[in-house]
């Protein structure tokens, strides 16, 4: 898996997650105005992977 880094049309930072088949998993669903804060949302989402599951 890998995260895409990238700037939008906006001029805003955005992350996309893709899977090892390069199908896209996931993305941070808002631009970020800055490159720390667009790195430090990948960070949050690396972090979550003990999060519970709830329905």
């Amino acid at each position: 898996m890998f995260f895409h880094l990238y700037v939008d049309v906006n001029r805003q930072y955005r992350w996309t997650l893709y899977a090892v088949n390069n199908r896209k998993i996931a993305n941070s669903g808002e631009g970020y105005h800055n490159r720390a804060d667009c790195i430090a949302a990948i960070d949050l989402v690396r972090a979550s992977g003990s999060a519970p599951i709830r329905e």
